[in-house]
Order: structure tokens, then sequence, then C-alpha cells
């Protein structure tokens, strides 16, 4: 029998709340997908169908209520983390999940809400370039980089990090070998068209006009982390 077949088995939860952003969250599916012995659970309060930033329809197939104690807690992120950033079910249950997971993550701005249930606290971690700054308010060693592994805490970056955060995890809890012939298996080999992907390589004029179409949601996203900051 394999090492592989006598690992203990592994479970996943991945939070689904409305307006995720949903490649946050499918990149990494796909590769926990592939994982062996594992069992993923798409989180939510309830069951009833979840609509995400750009349209798509998902269905959550546990409850807070029903889930398990999970090895990887896994926080996407996208817009509609503001209405959660003060939802004390959603943080509760975050906080309740994190006291017995192997590791607590979260790519985007899924970091966001890990740091507002106070699951951040003394970790270094990164997030979405847009909110490293927000990211800081919470008293967060703010890392800009793709994937931020501290002790148990893995956090990836803007909403494409989710496949490199995915095989991270992977070789976490099943090794290297694993994880590359996951990597090998989905065609994993990026090769952009363009070399504006970060605002370290992306022309100026990019960086303005992305930051000026996101100042709304941005300056509404810090009026409530501000608020929740006061009251720590």
């Amino acid at each position: 029998m394999s090492a592989i077949e006598t690992h203990p088995p592994i479970s996943i939860g991945i939070l689904l709340f409305p307006n995720v952003t949903q490649l946050d969250f499918t990149g990494p599916y796909e590769v926990f997908a592939k994982l062996p012995n594992t069992s993923l659970y798409l989180l939510a309060e309830t069951l009833e169908p979840i609509r995400s930033d750009r349209g798509l329809t998902f269905l959550p197939d546990t409850t807070f209520s029903q889930s398990p104690p999970l090895d990887v807690l896994f926080v996407p992120g996208g817009p509609g983390i503001d209405a959660k950033l003060e939802d004390r079910n959603f943080l509760d249950f975050l906080k309740t999940q994190a006291k017995t997971a192997r590791y607590v993550t979260s790519v985007c701005t899924g970091s966001l809400l890990l740091a507002a249930a106070g699951l951040l606290q003394g970790y270094r971690a990164t997030t979405h370039w847009l909110s490293l700054d927000l990211l800081g308010l919470f008293g967060v060693e703010v890392v800009e980089q793709r994937v931020v592994i501290d002790r148990d805490r893995i956090t990836g970056g803007g909403v494409t990090s989710g496949i490199d955060f995915g095989l991270v995890i992977a070789a976490e809890l099943f090794g290297d070998v694993i994880a590359q012939s996951i990597q090998l298996g989905i065609e994993y080999n990026p090769q952009p068209p363009f070399n504006s992907g970060s605002p370290h390589t992306a022309p100026e004029v990019l960086i303005n006009s992305v930051k000026a179409a996101s100042q709304n949601r941005q300056d509404t996203r810090r009026q409530i982390i501000q608020k929740i900051v006061a009251q720590l």
C-alpha cells in the first residue's frame, strides 16, 4: 500500500458568500479536487445559490452548522467581503474552525476577512495589491508576494494567484511530487501576453486607471475597516 493510500483523509472547506470573485476559489478548487483522499466542502450559511460578482451562480453543499472540523480553512475574496467584514456569524465561524485547522488560508481580499476575525495578528500575509494598505490597518505584517507562508497561515495575492496558492497547499499536504503532477495535469504553464499583471511592471497610466475605477469601493472598504479597527 502506498504512502498516499495510507495518508490520513484531508478536509478542505471553501467559504462562499454573495459577490465572491469566482476565480479566487475555482482556481484553487481545480487543484484541490485532484488531491488524493481529500473531501471538499463548499460552505455557506445556507444552501441557497450564491451569485458571484460577475454573475456566475454556485451551489454550496454544506452549511456552517453542518461543517465538520476542517484541515484547511480557505477564504476567497471579492466585492462581497465588505458585507462580511462585520458579519459576526461569518467571523465567528472562521474563528471556531481556525482553532483546530491545520492551515488557515485565503486568496486575494479573503485575507481581510481573516484579519477582521483576528486570525492574522502576529503573522505575515498578503492580499490583492490594491488592498495591501488596508490589510496593514489590522496590524498585519504585509508582504507583497504571490503566496506567503507563515507557519499555519498561507495567503495568496490577487485573483490569479489562486492556482499558485492551490499548488502550494497541495505540496504542504502531500509533497512536491503530487503538487507538480497536478500542475502538469492542468498544464499550468503561464505565458501572459502582456507584462502588466503587477503594479511594478504595468505602465503608470494603467495603474492610475485601475485605481480610479476601484476608488469608491476602496474608500468604502477603508471606512469599514477603520471602524472595525477602532473598536478592537
